[in-house]
């Protein structure tokens, strides 16, 4: 009896023995499927096209929402990341030339608005070929500091040159432009604003352009109101405001160009209590699936003296949130009108275009 019960033993020993060898080896294959998982969702990838002179550097994957939203994306539209950026554009794509139909400006067209409580006005570029019975995609273009509507988008402008020349050699599309004026405030009382003041009446048109210029642009000219087909650009403090522009109405501006962006947007480390670094919103708001931007695009020059920093901070923080763009160093560029036109020839380029 006793050899019995110690051989019933044994074997219950054995059993319990294996049970426990069992359930140690699912949940060590749990952890390592979880592991996996994980390191599929977070791995860090490229979020980043690398340029002509410079790969930015990547620190976190997109999103799950933003890979789907991409994937939707490529569907419509031309991967604007497939390609690196150029700045070797020559000068003649920003010169009239001869037999090519540069479209038609209608400026200063005049729009009542409620956020200034004045009258505001805006320059705005109709394509070659223009039809009112056609809903064309638009671009609205943002000027730098101390400037106006006339800046980029005027008469014989650079910008309205080479979007002209870039429309009649096939390598941008059919859209309309817009240029703003920043400025959103009494226009009687201007000329006695400093520099301080300037800077925060420029953060008015971040509202402004959704409440009141859209609204005026969309119920006078034939431009989608679909966030596909609309873009925000502009150039050192409209750089800064693009990106204020674009992030803070996701659900209206699906490609953001900031190129040579200010240190204002978000926090750069900078003493906040200079006007210069006062940052207008705290970080990047997260997209969601259905409003991820097509394309985000910052550059920046060599030979910028003040806003090299901050547009890498800005590449940065997007990265570290899973937003894909294409932020570009270029090479022996600084902060002028020269380096703003290889920009806009890169935008223009890029946005709105068809899939192949």
């Amino acid at each position: 009896m006793k050899k019995l019960l110690t051989a019933i033993i044994a074997m219950l020993m054995i059993s319990a023995l294996i049970l426990t060898a069992c359930s140690n080896a699912n949940v060590a294959a749990s952890k390592d499927e979880a592991t996996s998982a994980l390191s599929a969702t977070s791995a860090p990838s490229a979020t980043s096209a690398s340029s002509a002179t410079s790969a930015p550097s990547a620190t976190s994957a997109p999103s799950a929402a933003t890979a789907e939203t991409a994937a939707s994306a490529e569907s419509i539209f031309r991967d604007p990341y497939a390609t690196e950026n150029r700045y070797d554009i020559p000068a003649s794509m920003f010169e009239k030339q001869s037999g090519v139909d540069y479209g038609r400006l209608d400026k200063d067209m005049t729009y009542y608005s409620t956020v200034a409580g004045d009258d505001k006005q805006v320059n705005v570029l109709l394509p070659a070929g223009f039809d009112e019975s056609r809903v064309y995609p638009v671009m609205y273009v943002v000027h730098g500091f101390d400037a106006n509507h006339n800046s980029h988008v005027g008469t014989d402008s650079y910008l309205t040159l080479l979007y002209g020349n870039m429309l009649n050699e096939g390598l941008t599309v059919p859209m309309i432009l817009v240029g703003i004026d920043m400025y959103t405030d009494k226009l009687a009382d201007k000329e006695e604003k400093t520099f301080r003041e300037l800077r925060y009446i420029y953060d008015k048109v971040i509202d402004e352009i959704k409440i009141d210029l859209m609204p005026f642009i969309e119920q006078t000219y034939p431009v989608s109101t679909e966030r596909k087909d609309t873009a925000v650009a502009g150039v050192s403090e409209g750089g800064a405001k693009s990106l204020c522009i674009g992030f803070n109405w996701l659900d209206e501006f699906g490609w953001i160009g900031g190129f040579a962006p200010d240190a204002n947007v978000i926090p750069t480390g900078d003493d906040p209590s200079n006007y210069w670094f006062d940052p207008y919103m705290q970080e990047f708001p997260q997209p969601n699936e259905s409003n991820t931007p097509y394309y985000v695009y910052m550059a920046v020059g060599s030979e910028d003296p003040w806003n090299i920093d901050c547009t890498f901070l800005y590449r940065d923080k997007l990265n570290e949130i899973g937003v894909k763009n294409q932020t570009d160093y270029a090479q022996g560029y600084g902060h002028d009108s020269e380096f703003w036109g290889q920009c806009y020839y890169n935008f223009l380029a890029k946005v709105f275009q068809p899939a192949d």
